[in-house]
């Protein structure tokens, strides 16, 4: 975790159900986001890295998550810390409209191409946060995002989501290959956070989560 993501705090301003937003203010970013569940996929998005909004867009869209974020950060210094304090309120709503995860199905998996480009998202939205990240891209960017930066922000949003995720993927266009991967993202977490109506308290047998 970075300094500036050690420093920040978020701040949950509305709950409904499982619709949430949350506020995150540091000395280089702020972020309001609104994410609910239970959507249709409508998304606006604006964190002024063109390609980032586009990738978080497939993600919603494809989740079927409602999605809201205005995004400000220090892009004259340079995307980092806008792209991970976004990562981490989207990874930090989610957990929260989850709440204890009694009754979701919890683990989700998709298989997403995109022309020559494959993704595939295996992910347990249990608590236990991990990443294992493998996107070989070949540029170093995509319009404005440098595509480093993508694995660092898979990485952030696992870790306050609570979400082991296993994402790989293979292509030959970094554009194809990186949307690719956050649509796999998005249909995944779409079957994990799914109400169960056979699940009865939490899927561990343990009796928790986490």
């Amino acid at each position: 975790m970075t300094g500036a993501a050690a420093a920040g705090r978020t701040e949950v301003l509305a709950r409904d159900g499982r619709r949430v937003s949350l506020e995150r203010t540091t000395r280089e970013t702020r972020i309001r986001l609104t994410l609910d569940l239970d959507g249709t996929g409508t998304t606006g998005i604006a964190t002024g890295i063109g390609f980032y909004d586009h990738l978080l867009g497939s993600l919603a869209h494809h989740g079927l998550f409602d999605l809201a974020i205005e995004a400000t950060g220090d892009l004259e210094v340079d995307e980092h810390h806008t792209v991970e304090d976004v990562a981490l309120v989207l990874g930090s709503a989610f957990a929260e409209a989850l709440g204890d995860r009694a009754g979701i199905a919890r683990f989700g998996e998709a298989r997403v191409p995109m022309d020559e480009s494959r993704a595939d998202a295996v992910l347990d939205i249990g608590g236990r946060p991990y990443a294992a990240i493998d996107l070989p891209f070949r540029g170093e960017r995509v319009g404005a995002l440098p595509l480093q930066l993508v694995e660092h922000a898979l990485e952030a949003f696992a870790r306050t989501s609570g979400t082991t995720l296993h994402l790989s993927g293979t292509g030959r266009n970094d554009h194809h290959l990186a949307e690719a991967a956050f649509k796999a993202l998005g249909r995944a977490l779409r079957i994990a956070c799914t109400p169960d109506p056979r699940r009865s308290g939490v899927a561990s047998t343990k009796g928790s989560l986490g």
